[in-house]
């Protein structure tokens, strides 16, 4: 991992265009290609980023990463403080209790539990920030996002509104959906998806245990 803080200016030029005047800024590129542009007021998420796979030309001052579509975010640098590397080796990734682990595994295996003709793609549908637990497809062949919790409160929803953020980028998969699973979701959790587009789900931990291979269940 690159971390670079520098005095910069970034402009996105692609299906939106979006500007960030000169500040200082902390400019974090990855091993799997993906930079992202962080202030130091907005916690976990970046101001812009550019998602993998994508290209880094770097030359006096300005960088250019450019994605498989074209899009490109500039970065243009007045001034560098600080521009270091680390070598992190391969992450683990994240360890699921076990009951949520074991409620992915049960909603993969019935997908038919969030409508009629579902399919799974993939579990753990790796994103630029992290896996998604569930990319499926509805009824109608469109992309859906499922994140899965035990209990689901504001902190899910932003975990899957960044991954939704991420896949509808990526021509091959938009427009993408995204549904919130949990066995309980928080009232202000359900009003923060809702105002998203995001669907909620609850789900019997113990009733989706005892479903049969071929049986339907609606929540």
């Amino acid at each position: 991992m690159r971390l670079v803080i520098a005095k910069c200016s970034v402009d996105y030029v692609g299906r939106l265009s979006a500007h960030l005047p000169t500040a200082v800024r902390l400019v974090m590129v990855k091993a799997d290609g993906s930079v992202s542009i962080h202030a130091d007021d907005r916690a976990y998420k970046p101001l812009n980023w550019m998602s993998p796979p994508c290209k880094l030309q770097e030359a006096p001052g300005v960088w250019k990463v450019v994605n498989k579509a074209g899009e490109e975010l500039r970065i243009t640098l007045e001034e560098i403080f600080q521009d270091t590397s680390y070598e992190l080796g391969i992450d683990p990734g994240l360890v699921k209790d076990g009951v949520e682990a074991h409620l992915q595994e049960l909603l993969a295996a019935h997908p038919e539990t969030f409508g009629e003709g579902w399919t799974v793609v993939r579990r753990e549908f790796m994103t630029a920030i992290g896996p998604v637990d569930l990319l499926c497809r509805n009824a109608t062949g469109g992309s859906v996002a499922v994140e899965v919790k035990r209990r689901g409160d504001i902190d899910g929803v932003e975990q899957l509104t960044r991954y939704l953020e991420l896949m509808n980028r990526d021509p091959l998969l938009a427009p993408v959906q995204g549904v919130f699973v949990a066995q309980e979701i928080k009232p202000q959790a359900r009003v923060l998806a809702t105002d998203r587009g995001i669907r909620c789900v609850v789900v019997d931990y113990d009733k989706l245990r005892g479903m049969e291979r071929d049986e339907l269940t609606l929540f």
